[in-house]
């Protein structure tokens, strides 16, 4: 029997890196090609095609006894994925990586400007999602380009993923993986491969924007969205029974 696994976020919190630490592990396949995501869950007609076609059509490269791997970052935040997942897959693992959500904004800003869906200022893009929702007329992208803060309530978007797979589910941040390999070898572990295992690519992220050279922001404004934050961040504090990184006293300002 196939043992599936899905990266189902989110997005600009490190996955394509943590994808490739997955993909370099023996013990793993994961779902060709990386780019574009393959999206399978959202596309009702491709899911009642099921496992054998899904197997076949992404991982065909795939040797027995290896987890079945795949990321599509968009799952997340649509919650008729989760269900989705269970009528295509069974009972997948699920992983989802999460990071600082003022700096994803910001990373998510970057990457939006630099693929032509974004034109406007970082502050002024970030003003007016303080203010409510951006509007985006659902074409270019799977799910919306401008929830620059709307994608940093993780726990609103966690909830239907741990309705539906609960204990299949494991939530680590961006930050500890980048901090110690201790990380992903507690990453390994859970998913029942090797733990010892070194990945040639540990070290080396991959798709990262150029959020370095993005504007530094106001410090109101910096202030402003991590009080935005402070509601959901508690959330998510509760939920992984742990302080935040990014909300530690002794964290320096970011």
């Amino acid at each position: 029997m196939s043992r599936h696994l899905l990266v189902a976020g989110a997005q600009r919190c490190g996955t394509t890196y943590l994808r490739r630490l997955l993909a370099d592990h023996p013990g793993v396949a994961m779902a060709e090609p990386a780019r574009p995501e393959p999206k399978v869950l959202l596309d009702p007609a491709q899911v009642a095609r099921g496992a054998e076609w899904y197997r076949a059509t992404y991982l065909p490269h795939a040797r027995d006894g290896q987890l079945l791997g795949e990321k599509s970052t968009s799952y997340l935040e649509l919650p008729e994925a989760a269900a989705a997942a269970s009528r295509l897959l069974g009972e997948p693992l699920v992983l989802v990586q999460l990071r600082d959500p003022v700096r994803r904004a910001v990373s998510h800003w970057s990457f939006s400007t630099e693929q032509g869906m974004e034109r406007r200022p970082l502050a002024e893009v970030l003003e007016a999602n303080l203010a409510g929702p951006l509007p985006w007329d659902g074409s270019g992208a799977s799910v919306s380009p401008f929830a620059y803060l709307e994608r940093g309530r993780y726990v609103d978007h966690l909830r239907p993923w741990l309705a539906e797979h609960g204990d299949r589910v494991r939530i680590q941040l961006l930050e500890d993986l980048v901090a110690s390999p201790a990380t992903m070898r507690e990453t390994y572990a859970w998913l029942g491969i090797d733990p010892d295992h070194v990945p040639d690519s540990w070290g080396t992220p991959e798709n990262a924007s150029h959020g370095d050279t993005a504007p530094p922001l106001d410090p109101d404004l910096h202030q402003r969205l991590r009080d935005h934050f402070t509601e959901a961040d508690a959330e998510l504090a509760d939920l992984l029974g742990r302080e935040l990184p990014w909300r530690s006293p002794t964290r320096p300002p970011a």
